[in-house]
């Protein structure tokens, strides 16, 4: 009897093997990308609109090289040599406000450009580097910053003067006698020639450099006490600057052992520290030139500073402080007349942004406008510490702009600084990414997903609000650069089974899109990739979740069902466009072709879908997210005929945290998983990601036991393959080597782990992705289709 029950299971394997058949394999997909073609990136302009650059790779290089099209001759495609590489760098460029002039650094000198005459002249040369050179509202001005200082040269007098006196020494103590060269130093000087000469040469550079500063005898310095001021810079009318000051903590960084060094030595990897560390303390001051006095903003008075988070009402037995919360700022965002500055404050535990307006006289917040979210605040535009996101002035010197989650979904406000009247100036159920106004400062330019959540398309809107203006058509992702002159639009393009290419629009509503580049190779155009359905599906709670559908041919279809699980929690995958996970996009046309119904999930958490969307995990990840992936495979039986009993999954990173709580908390769902670079206890994790999410878990030990699968592992009955990359420095290989001996100790032998020696978290060598791609379709073959 077993001897036939044997037979019977081997003919029906080999009966499917031989109905349902692929012209793909793990072995061709996972080869280098390059067999794919070359697909181009970044584009970028001249300066008078003519000619289009962008990244490529025509020429079968290592790397992608600068390549360009002329307007006037879009058919050629010339690789840039490295003459001309070199005459369009521009270090640390900046405009004037009409864009007509430009500043930047090449080595030691300032660098001018009069971009209407096309002329281009060397302002001077500075005997140190500096950084940051920006016009003032006077334009004859330019402010640079060098040695944790701003000076200012002046085009009209050729002249430089210092205007902060900031040294990074402590204060001096006062001096009874003055100090005297050691004797061993003389002597040295003495009999070293070179060296003496270098030091000669030092004392000039810096006497050249004294020259410029002040030079009264009682002059004011500020002391920063061994802090280095970061992000100087100087306000348009030169009245006040401002600088960011961080203190780092002491917090303990993880090793990651590296097995296979060059060295031939076991070598140890300095990493991130883990959730629930310190941040760094952040803070902003305010130099007033006037007069010479340094001062701080304070926090303190700051709307709801003391408020404590809802999750406190879980730990009753546990008394909560009302105390201040520590934040974090952003730069001061000045205004263009230079009188006004806001900056942005966020929360270290980031369940508030503050817009605060600055006394510039004080350092005094008056709080514009406040955002609180009780899980956490982020979304498209919204800044968080030392980046202030989507934040500026308009040139009236009276509004100022800023996306929020107000709403629900990231939108575009504009704020009335007099009468503190806010106004949206985008709204629906839809985001807006990237804005930017106009050359005149009459317009909006921005991307938004207003057609529908799977495409993105680039917009123009009247600065003060109005109708929003679609300005691509073609259906997908249309990724955006607007020539100097904004009469061209230069497209990044792609869809669902089309990998991005180069097109050339002008800017105008309705006008046709011209292809510029066709980088896909005859061997990949040779496969008839799918277009995957976008299909929504009702979750156990009503929600809508959103997935990719493979669908096998009806007379291939065997019945199994394998569920990818996309990773970074905060990520969009359910889109018209070609996929970063384009290695699993090809993997699941094979698993298509073999017979296998695939479904792709945007899950709670996912990016894409607004604010409820995205804090649907907050304090149970492993919650919703699993639940959206139960409810996916319901869909599947109900509605495409998948056997219940035959349903696996995947993913890697966040995926593969998911694919470890669904064997061990749905295994009545999944039969099988594959686990890749897997988090399997958060407390392990970093701080920036984990503590939005789950708070600490010093703070919130519930949210992380109920959300870590080394807490359930007993609930393994599946079959599971774990895959890591040992020299993984985002999650470590101590988050799987820690599951296996729980596994050991649990007396579990239904699983296996494949190893990565000299892999990171992205996996980067072709054999290391069709070894681990080749163990999950054996995995899903041997346990999904055997009867």
């Amino acid at each position: 009897m077993q001897r036939k029950l044997l037979f019977l299971s081997l003919l029906f394997i080999v009966f499917m093997e031989a109905k349902a058949q692929s012209e793909l394999s793990v072995e061709h997909i996972m080869r280098d990308p390059a067999w794919m073609g070359t697909f181009p990136s970044r584009p970028s302009w001249s300066d008078d609109s003519q000619t289009l650059y962008f990244q490529y790779n025509r020429d079968k290089d290592p790397a992608d090289s600068l390549y360009k099209i002329r307007i006037s001759d879009k058919n050629t495609i010339s690789k840039v040599d490295w003459g001309e590489l070199r005459s369009k760098k521009r270090d640390e460029a900046a405009y004037n406000p009409s864009r007509t002039l430009r500043v930047y650094r090449h080595e030691k000198r300032l660098m001018l450009e009069d971009l209407s005459k096309q002329s281009s002249q060397m302002l001077m040369e500075w005997p140190e580097n500096f950084s940051n050179p920006k016009f003032l509202a006077d334009e004859q001005e330019i402010a640079f910053s060098s040695k944790s200082n701003i000076y200012i040269y002046n085009r009209a007098g050729n002249t430089v003067r210092k205007v902060t006196n900031i040294s990074t020494e402590s204060k001096p103590k006062d001096k009874t006698s003055e100090e005297k060269t050691p004797w061993l130093e003389t002597e040295n000087l003495e009999l070293l020639g070179v060296v003496r000469e270098r030091k000669e040469k030092d004392k000039l550079r810096t006497q050249y450099r004294d020259s410029f500063d002040k030079t009264e005898e009682n002059a004011f310095v500020y002391y920063t006490e061994g802090k280095s001021p970061v992000n100087l810079q100087l306000s348009p009318d030169g009245n006040f600057a401002s600088f960011t000051s961080y203190t780092s903590s002491d917090n303990k960084n993880t090793k990651v052992p590296d097995y296979v060094d060059a060295s031939g030595y076991t070598v140890d990897l300095n990493t991130r520290s883990k959730v629930g560390t310190t941040p760094a303390k952040v803070e902003v001051g305010i130099y007033d030139l006037r007069r010479d006095t340094v001062y701080f903003i304070n926090s303190s008075e700051l709307p709801g500073i003391k408020d404590l988070p809802d999750y406190v009402k879980d730990y009753p037995e546990k008394t909560w402080e009302e105390k201040e919360r520590e934040v974090a700022f952003s730069s001061l965002h000045f205004s263009p007349d230079g009188k006004q500055a806001i900056v942005n404050i966020s929360s270290n535990d980031n369940k508030d942004r503050w817009i605060a307006a600055v006394d510039l006289k004080t350092g005094k917040l008056n709080t514009l406008d406040r955002q609180r979210d009780e899980a956490w605040i982020a979304g498209p535009g919204i800044g968080r510490s030392y980046y202030g996101g989507t934040l500026g002035w308009l040139p009236d010197s009276r509004h100022i702009y800023f996306q929020s989650e107000e709403s629900g979904y990231s939108h575009l406000y504009l704020l009335d600084t007099k009468s503190g009247e806010k106004k949206a100036l985008t709204s629906g159920s839809f985001e807006v990414f990237d804005p930017f106004l106009s050359k005149d400062k009459k317009s909006w330019y921005f991307t938004s997903s207003e057609v529908d959540p799977g495409e993105r398309h680039f917009y123009k809107m009247p600065v003060m609000g109005g109708k929003m203006e679609k300005l691509t058509s073609m259906t997908g992702n249309n990724e955006v650069s607007l020539s100097p002159d904004e009469k061209k639009l230069a497209i990044i393009h792609s869809y669902s089974n089309k990998p991005a290419e180069l097109y050339l629009q002008d800017n105008k509503s309705g006008s046709q899109a011209i292809q510029l580049t066709q980088g896909q190779s005859d061997e990949f155009k040779a496969y008839n990739w799918r277009e995957p359905q976008l299909v929504r599906f009702p979750a156990e709670d009503g929600a809508q979740v959103p997935a990719r559908l493979y669908l096998p041919e009806p007379g291939k279809k065997n019945g199994a069902a394998v569920v990818f699980v996309h990773g970074a929690g905060y990520l969009q995958n359910v889109h018209k466009w070609w996929s970063s996970y384009f290695r699993e996009y090809m993997f699941h046309n094979l698993l298509a072709d073999l017979g296998y119904t695939v479904l792709d999930i945007d899950y709670r958490g996912s990016a894409g879908y607004g604010r409820d969307w995205r804090t649907g995990i907050y304090r149970h990840m492993g919650g919703k997210d699993l639940s959206d992936q139960v409810d996916g495979v319901k869909y599947l039986i109900a509605s495409h005929g998948v056997d219940p009993d035959r349903v696996g999954l995947y993913g890697g990173s966040y995926g593969g945290f998911i694919t470890l709580m669904a064997l061990f908390n749905a295994s009545e769902t999944f039969k099988s998983g594959a686990a890749l670079r897997s988090v399997t206890d958060w407390a392990h994790y970093n701080h920036g990601y984990t503590s939005n999410i789950l708070n600490t878990p010093e703070e919130d030990p519930i949210a992380y036991r109920r959300s870590s699968p080394i807490y359930f592992a007993e609930g393994l009955k599946g079959n599971l393959l774990m895959a890591h990359g040992m020299v993984d420095v985002n999650v470590h290989f101590q988050d799987v080597v820690r599951l296996s001996q729980r596994f050991i100790e649990l007396g579990k032998d239904n699983w296996e782990m494949a190893i990565y020696p000299v892999e990171d978290h992205g996996f980067v060598e072709p054999s290391s992705w069709t070894d681990e791609y080749k163990r999950i379709l054996k995995l899903f073959n041997e346990t999904l289709l055997e009867e």
